[in-house]
């Protein structure tokens, strides 16, 4: 399995629960930070703990520093992995970041990044996997979206619309590739602790706009979910036992889009 975005938060969650499983993984993480985005990304260290943790699951783990904006370098340690792993079932487009703006205050920039890291970045990686899955017979690829796709969150408006696009991505891929066996899905969480919190998010709901916080609140009881809640979602949609789901956004976000 194949995983973007391992180095922590959604990533690590994904691939300790898939290791814990029986798989093998390839871990890709970018593991520097982005001057346009405020919060720092994950490291090298970071990936290595990753890989570490899977490997006392007892499986097989092959670890790269890579962009997934980086079409040739994303697909040239795919290939690399599947050559130590011996093939590629399924793939994880996990790696995302996040602006927070009002629509005023937000830049081309802010757009640039996170339009090709959370949309073409998914992209990217299905491209890279698709030819093993056809080797392989099919496969399953698991694109994470986020509940903001579904609910349109503001303020967020490049994160928002690159997740939306994440949907109708998965959704042309599905119909492509049904026939060849390779099923396609989103995943659509709520918030959940994963580092990805930018530090003006705060004086953007709570001095500018108080009145977007509901849009954000959950249904159910929680202020945000664990990443293993969407880690379960995610091996579902890799594992047989979804054989034959493909085109769904699989909701994990306590409700909050039918508030």
């Amino acid at each position: 399995m194949l995983i973007t975005g391992a180095a922590r938060g959604l990533g690590r969650s994904h691939a300790l629960r898939l290791a814990e499983e029986g798989a093998d993984l390839i871990l890709v993480d970018i593991c520097r930070s982005l001057p346009e985005i405020e919060y720092p990304l994950a490291t090298e260290q970071d990936l290595d703990e990753t890989a570490r943790l899977v490997r006392e699951f007892g499986r097989r783990c092959v670890s790269r520093v890579v962009d997934v904006r980086n079409e040739a370098e994303l697909r040239e340690a795919v290939d690399d992995g599947v050559a130590v792993l011996g093939g590629l079932d399924g793939a994880v487009a996990n790696a995302g970041v996040l602006t927070v703006a009002p629509w005023d205050k937000t830049t081309l920039e802010d757009w640039r990044t996170v339009v090709d890291v959370n949309l073409i970045g998914v992209w990217n990686t299905c491209a890279a996997a698709i030819p093993h899955l056809l080797d392989q017979g099919g496969g399953s690829l698991v694109n994470i979206s986020s509940a903001g796709a579904i609910k349109g969150f503001p303020l967020q408006l490049p994160y928002t619309a690159a997740k939306h696009g994440v949907v109708g991505l998965t959704l042309a891929l599905a119909n492509e590739l049904a026939a060849q066996n390779v099923r396609v899905n989103s995943v659509h969480p709520t918030g959940s602790p994963t580092g990805m919190i930018p530090p003006s998010i705060g004086a953007a709901l709570g001095e500018l706009r108080p009145d977007l916080i509901p849009i954000f609140v959950n249904a159910m009881p929680t202020p945000a979910i664990e990443p293993l809640e969407v880690s379960h979602a995610v091996l579902f949609l890799l594992s047989d036992e979804s054989r034959y789901v493909t085109g769904l956004q699989f909701k994990v976000d306590a409700g909050v889009t039918i508030n």
